[in-house]
C-alpha cells in the first residue's frame, strides 16, 4: 500500500471502527429483548403498576401505546389524577390536577416535540437513522460494579442522551440524560432491572430514576405488561377531567 494510502486508512480507520461498534452493540442489544422481527410485530403496548415519587407519594400507573405512535398516560397520587394522551398524528392534550386551576390543556409545541420519544415503544435504537437519530459508541463502562458499554445517542432535535448495556446480558441497565423540570433541564438517571419475558420480548418490570444531588426520586414498578392487547381508541384524543373525589359523609347527628 502507497505511503499516502496508508497514511489516509490511519486517519480514517478508527472512526470506521468506532461506528461498527456502536451498530454492533444496537445489533445485540435488539437481539437480546427478543429481535427485530418480534418488536415490529407489537401493534399495542399496556403497561399497569405503580409509580412512586417518594414515601407516601405514589399510587396507580397506566401506559397505553399504540402504532403510530399514539400514547396514553394516566398516574394517580394522592387522590389527583395526571392525564396525557397523544392521536398519533399532531395533537396531544395534558391534564394536571397539581396546577391551579386545573383544565385539560392542548400540549405545547415543545411538548410536541418530544413526544416522539415518549410515544415511540420500539424505542430509539431501531431503525436509528430512519429516526434522525445518531449513535456513537464510548467504550466500556462500570454500571454498579457490572461491565457495560456506553452509548451517546443524539435524537433528531439535539438532545443527548447516554445508555448502558449490560456486557453479560446486553440489555440497557442505565440511562443518564436531563428531564424538564419547570424551566430548567435537570440532570437525571435511569435504572432498568428485573427484565422478564412478555410474549418473547424483554421488559423491565423495575425502573429507579432520579435527579444526582438531590432528593428527587421515582420509581416505576409495573405488575402487567400486554402486547398486542386491544385499546380504547377514545384514550388518544381529548380527555375528560376526571370526577372530583367524593367528599366523605359528615356522621349522623345523635339526638
Amino acid at each position: 500500500m502507497p505511503k499516502k494510502w496508508l497514511f489516509l486508512f490511519l486517519l480514517v480507520a478508527p472512526g470506521l471502527a468506532f461506528a461498527q461498534s456502536a451498530d454492533e452493540v444496537v445489533a445485540k442489544y435488539i437481539a437480546a429483548r427478543g429481535g427485530l422481527s418480534r418488536i415490529r410485530a407489537i401493534q399495542s403496548e399496556r403497561v399497569v403498576g405503580t409509580i412512586s415519587f417518594g414515601p407516601g407519594t405514589d399510587g396507580p400507573l397506566l401506559v397505553e401505546r399504540e402504532r403510530p405512535l399514539k400514547m396514553y398516560l394516566q398516574l394517580s397520587v394522592n387522590g389527583q389524577t395526571l392525564i396525557r394522551s397523544y392521536d398519533g398524528k399532531s395533537s396531544g392534550w395534558i391534564y394536571n390536577p397539581f396546577l391551579p386551576n386545573p383544565s385539560v390543556q392542548a400540549m405545547t409545541e415543545n411538548d410536541l416535540k418530544n413526544i416522539f420519544d415518549e410515544a415511540d415503544f420500539e424505542g430509539p435504537f431501531v431503525d436509528y437513522k430512519e429516526k434522525g437519530n445518531k449513535i456513537e459508541y464510548l467504550g466500556k463502562a462500570d454500571v454498579q460494579g457490572n461491565p457495560a458499554q456506553k452509548l451517546k445517542l443524539t435524537n433528531k432535535n439535539g438532545d443527548v442522551s447516554y445508555y448502558f448495556f449490560e456486557a453479560a446480558s446486553n440489555l440497557p441497565v442505565k440511562w443518564e440524560g436531563t428531564r424538564k423540570v419547570g424551566d430548567k433541564d435537570v440532570p437525571w438517571e435511569s435504572y432498568f432491572r428485573d427484565f422478564r419475558d412478555v410474549s418473547g420480548f424483554k421488559y423491565p418490570f423495575a425502573i429507579e430514576s432520579d435527579a444526582p444531588g438531590t432528593e428527587q426520586t421515582q420509581k416505576i414498578v409495573s405488575d402487567k405488561i400486554e402486547v398486542n392487547v386491544p385499546m380504547d381508541e377514545t384514550h388518544f384524543g381529548k380527555p375528560r377531567p376526571p370526577a372530583a373525589p367524593a367528599e366523605p359523609a359528615e356522621p349522623a347527628k345523635k339526638d
